[in-house]
């Protein structure tokens, strides 16, 4: 199954594996973009990506590290 934007909660938990050590809101969304955009599975279209998005995804991955 192919990751998109508006699944944010399963690319948060991708990202909490992909990177254990790092805390969500440091970072930039440049990066977050890029890092979404490697993950395996992802099948978006990059230039589909929103500022809204990328901070659902953050947001849902600060939750990740919280529960």
């Amino acid at each position: 199954m192919a990751l998109h934007w508006e699944d944010a909660e399963d690319i948060a938990e991708q990202l909490a594996v992909a990177h254990p050590d790092v805390d969500p809101l440091t970072v930039r969304f440049t990066d977050l973009h890029h890092w979404v955009c490697a993950l395996p599975g992802f099948g978006d279209d990059p230039k589909a990506s929103s500022e809204g998005k990328l901070e659902r995804i953050q947001m849902a991955w600060v939750e990740q590290r919280e529960s």
